[in-house]
Order: structure tokens, then sequence, then C-alpha cells
């Protein structure tokens, strides 16, 4: 069977649905339906954000084709900052994921990944619009997460100040 495309002037109601779907935790049929707009639009970054994010949150089920699928989108995304700032956001959710698991070794490799995502959130700092504090307040959470998790911290890296 072939797939159907869809038509061009249906791209905001289906980008809309995908939104709706990854709400709803099926990230599988957003997924889908950012591929059918990007078949259509290829360049639309909605789409190509909507697509990465919506393989990211698959990242508990399916952690290394999914990376790499992810990544593979990063160069689509045409502003620097953006693709920094999403970069961060595919190694912060597979540190996440790899928490999920708790297998062993597990803490060990999702500290590689935080701190991979910090690097990326510095970088994305350093271009951001004015006003724009995404960047910060995932670094944040993600040195709060390795603050909190005492079996991820590592003494000297990225510790958190409390007061002064």
């Amino acid at each position: 069977m072939n797939l159907k495309p869809i038509t061009r002037e249906g791209i905001p109601a289906a980008l809309e649905k995908a939104e709706r779907y990854r709400l709803l935790n099926d990230s599988a049929a957003a997924e889908s339906i950012c591929m059918d707009v990007l078949e259509v639009d290829p360049v639309n970054q909605e789409a190509v954000v909507s697509l990465l994010l919506s393989i990211t949150d698959q990242f508990v089920e399916e952690l290394s084709d999914g990376v790499r699928r992810a990544r593979e989108l990063l160069p689509r995304i045409t502003d620097d900052y953006e693709r920094a700032y999403y970069a961060g956001i595919i190694c912060e959710r597979r540190a996440r994921a790899q928490l999920h698991r708790g297998t062993l070794g597990s803490a060990e490799v999702a500290v590689e990944w935080f701190r991979e995502a910090l690097t990326w959130y510095e970088k994305a700092e350093e271009m951001r619009p004015p006003g724009n504090d995404e960047s910060i307040l995932r670094w944040n959470m993600c040195v709060r997460l390795l603050g909190r998790h005492e079996r991820l911290h590592v003494p000297g890296e990225y510790e958190p100040v409390l007061g002064e």
C-alpha cells in the first residue's frame, strides 16, 4: 500500500493535531503526522521541531535508534540557536530515559548525556534572542536533576549554588 499525501492547505490543522497527539502521549501518531507534513513542505520548521520532539518523547521505549533519528533532524533546523537548543533537548531526554531504565550503569550513562545537554544549552545561551531564557531554564533543570540524584552527582562539576 502507498501513503497518501496531505494537502498544503491541511498543514496547519495537521500540526495542531500532532501537538494534540503529543499531549495525549501518542507520540507515534504525532511523528507520523509530522512526516506527512514534511512530505508536502520539507522545510516546515514547526513540523521538523515537532517531529524531533515526538521522537524524543519515545526515548523510554527506544533509545539508540531514536537518538539517531532525532539527531538526523538537527541540520534541518535553520536557526542556529534552535539547533543548539534542540540538540540539548535530545541529550537531556536521552539522559532522563536512561534514568528511567534504572539498569546497572544507567546512572553513569545518564551523567554523560546530561553533561552533553549542558554543553548544548551553554552554546544556545550564548546566541539566544533577547528575553529568551529557555536554554537557562533547561540548564537549571539538568543541574537540579544531577543534584537530586546523588548517585549521579560528580563533585565539582555542575554544582548548583545554593545561597551565598
